[in-house]
Formats: structure tokens, sequence, C-alpha cells
């Protein structure tokens, strides 16, 4: 198992997954687009096992990286230094947000895609795309668990995906396997395993009191079995307005 998790990208989701990965004994490198600097109350927080870098010297120092960037951030990370790489893809396109993108509008690709044509000498892997900041610490359960959730991943290099596989077990997290980056719309803004099943009864609200109502419930436990059903049944659409943007 990767021993030094690379975080590309320490928002809400990076920190997330930045805690989970600390509670299991890896080491993690952190960075953003400001700067270590900028890190430092974060690293503090996170305490031993944390500290702060550039985005390339993450990547270099990393055993597997996690890119926890928006879409409109994937031409900023370090190709380079990614090289040879597996890269865990967070993000998910809002056109409200990003902009749109006629590619992805049209369904020719998915946003994963892009970022594999981003990063060329790097395996990307989609993953953490779909669960809600805090429900990725709260929903984390050892691998005996019987209330243990799953979450979906994809991806082209079947290596990648299993060093992916490994990195959510020892984190808390089952798997299901939804194939390659052009299955990854499966996971995607308004599908059915997209954000809502984590959180069980959604109260009506907007969008600004549902994010911060996330951060007050502890969240519904999804098996790998219900994850496999709801991946299964997804329905590919031209891509609209998605309802609960986050950081990734």
């Amino acid at each position: 198992m990767s021993q030094t998790l690379g975080l590309i990208g320490s928002g809400m989701i990076g920190a997330s997954v930045a805690r989970l990965a600390l509670a299991a004994g890896l080491e993690v490198v952190l960075s953003n687009s400001r700067g270590p600097e900028t890190l430092a109350e974060l690293v503090a927080e996170l305490g031993e096992g944390a500290r702060a870098a550039t985005a390339a010297e993450a990547a270099r120092a990393a055993d597997l990286v996690v890119a926890a960037v928006p879409l409109t951030a994937f031409e900023r990370l370090p190709a380079e230094a990614l090289t040879g790489k597996t890269v865990l893809d967070t993000a998910n396109y809002y056109p409200e947000r990003d902009g749109h993108l006629s590619e992805l509008d049209e369904a020719e690709l998915t946003s994963s895609a892009l970022l594999q044509r981003h990063l060329p000498d790097s395996r990307v892997v989609k993953a953490f795309n779909n669960i809600t900041p805090h429900q990725i610490v709260t929903l984390a359960r050892p691998a005996d668990a019987p209330d243990r959730s799953a979450l979906p991943v994809a991806g082209d290099d079947e290596h990648a995906k299993a060093e992916a596989v490994r990195l959510l077990d020892v984190l808390g997290y089952d798997a299901v396997d939804m194939g390659s980056l052009a299955g990854s719309w499966r996971s995607e803004p308004d599908t059915p395993v997209y954000v809502l099943p984590y959180l069980g009864d959604v109260p009506a609200m907007s969008v600004e009191e549902f994010l911060r109502w996330t951060f007050e419930t502890p969240g519904v436990t999804v098996p790998a079995g219900q994850v496999a059903k709801l991946v299964e049944v997804a329905e590919r659409r031209r891509a609209g307005e998605a309802r609960f943007p986050s950081d990734g």
C-alpha cells in the first residue's frame, strides 16, 4: 500500500481525504495553488505526518496522488511531475461554475477523460467525486464493519484502479468498479449515486443551507451492492446545472 499520499488541492475534499490517510498511518503531502505557506494552519491542525509543499513537490514525493481541484484548474496541474503516477480525480463538471465545455455538454468525453488527456503520462482514476466532504470522514469504517459504505471508481488502467481500490480500503471504504474513464459519467452530478444516497432524507433548502447542513449530519451507509445498482441504472444526459457544487 502507498506510504505517502500527495494532495493537489487542499480544500474541503482534499482535507477530508488527508484526515483519513493520516488516521490510517500514511504520510500526507499537501499542496494548493497559493503556496505551502498558506497551508500552515491546516498542517498544524492535521498534526504529525502532514506537511505542505508545492504541487510539483507533492506529486514527486507521493506514491499516489489525489487531485482535489476544480475542473477549471486541470491545466495548472504539474503534468511533468505527475509522470508515471496514479492520479485520483475528484472533480465534477458544473457548467454554471466552470463555464460550458462543448465536449462535456455533448457527452463526447467525461471530465476524467479530459484530465487523462491533459496528463497523458499519468494513470487517472475517478474517485471521491460523488460524496460530500464531511461524509468522506463520517462514513469511513474498518474493513470488517457491517455498516461499511462503498464508493465508485473508474479508470483505463487496471493496475491504477487496483491502487485506488487499495487506498479506499485503507481509508475506510469498499469500491465498485464502473469500468473505464468513458463510463465515469455514471457517478457524475445528477446521477443516482451522486451525493444524495450518502445523506438520506434531505430537507428542502437552498444550496447554501444544504452545504451547511451536510456538516451537521453524519450521513447514511451505502453498501457496495446498493452502489452497484445505482451505477447500473444511471442514464447519461447532456450536462445541465448541478444542484450541489463543491470544491472538487
